[in-house]
């Protein structure tokens, strides 16, 4: 008795703090908190199949404890074998017809939002929507690169989209297979490096708002060391301010050194041989590294620092202690850079700017 009392607290302890943790988080990180169209789609339907099988399960839970309840054999009972049922029509065709209709009451409305959801008609050439917004989004290790085809701009690490309204994705991979996530606003989809996979997510001004404006995404598809740290930000915006930040792309110069210090760090970011690998033209697209044309303007640095200087130094310090595997780790002496290397190149970058 003494002996299992703790383990018992332990493991009770253990449950509550799982129940109680279990409902903390955020909402932009949340399947059960849906935010657009194709997400209220895929929630209802999970709550359909739940429902259906929480039925399932107490209907069978009653009936086993009817019958161990009501045949069990009691004390002094004779010991006889009761009547079976093996053969019985009637029973038979019970369990079978009412699987069937329960699969039938699933098999609908899942069929019904397949269809929905695979309609990618507005961006097919033959039915082509000239207003539907069209991004192309590529999978590299370990970034994600946007580009908007009809509008002429590239964008790295964060989508930027219009609320209310579909948005039609093309989605591969350069290298690896990987696998385009934004948990509260759509199911994932792969990318892959043979084909293009194409869907339509929606992004409601009500969800935006709950996730205070940014929701996260995720590569779903083991990719490699720095798979759980291949993030992106998504910054849906009302269609009015979306067409500004269009506007403001498409009419983007390379931004100009504020100071004489961001001025070093141009000349260290051509030193570096930065330029090779990232475009600052915000209409320059580079299968190499993401575009940098609105690097001042993210939210976070290498898709997991808060975006700050100092973790923006830390990043160009070491790249591979912050995402091992990574392709920039070692494309230059980063071992070699000073501090006040490293402070004109960050003066420099926190400049590249699109929108005051």
């Amino acid at each position: 008795m003494k002996n299992w009392l703790p383990n018992m607290r332990f493991f009770s302890l253990f449950g509550l703090m799982a129940l109680l943790l279990a409902g903390c988080g955020k909402p932009y990180l949340s399947t059960l908190q849906p935010a657009g169209e194709v997400a209220d789609i895929q929630y209802n339907l999970m709550l359909l199949s739940t429902a259906i099988m929480v039925l399932v399960i107490i209907v069978v839970s009653i009936l086993f404890v009817y019958v161990v309840v009501r045949f069990r054999r009691k004390k002094g009972d004779e010991a006889i074998i009761p009547k079976q049922v093996e053969g019985s029509h009637k029973l038979e065709m019970i369990w079978t017809i009412i699987p069937i209709l329960l699969l039938i009451v699933l098999a609908v409305p899942v069929v019904s939002a397949t269809f929905k959801l695979a309609d990618v008609s507005p961006m097919e050439e033959e039915t082509r929507d000239e207003n539907a917004i069209v991004v192309n989004v590529t999978a590299n290790l370990y970034w994600w690169e946007f580009e908007y085809p009809d509008l002429g701009i590239v964008t790295g690490q964060e989508l930027i989209v219009p609320t209310d309204e579909r948005v039609y994705f093309n989605l591969k991979a350069s290298d690896v297979k990987h696998s385009f996530w934004i948990p509260s606003v759509g199911g994932k989809m792969d990318t892959n490096t043979e084909n293009v996979n194409r869907f339509w997510l929606e992004f409601s001004q009500e969800g935006t708002d709950k996730a205070d404006g940014l929701f996260y995404g995720k590569c779903a598809e083991l990719c490699g060391p720095s798979h759980a740290l291949m993030d992106f930000k998504v910054k849906p915006l009302p269609r009015e301010e979306f067409d500004q930040w269009v506007s403001d792309m498409q009419n983007a110069e390379v931004s100009e050194p504020a100071s004489d210090l961001a001025a070093q760090g141009e000349e260290l970011f051509t030193t570096y041989n930065c330029i090779a690998c990232h475009a600052i033209d915000s209409k320059e697209q580079r299968p190499t590294a993401p575009n940098l044309a609105n690097f001042g303007e993210r939210s976070s640095i290498a898709g997991r620092y808060e975006f700050t200087e100092e973790n923006l130094k830390k990043w160009l310090k070491d790249p591979e202690a912050a995402k091992p595997g990574n392709k920039m780790s070692y494309s230059y002496d980063h071992e070699g850079m000073t501090e006040e290397e490293l402070d004109a190149l960050a003066e420099y970058l926190l400049g590249l700017k699109v929108q005051d």
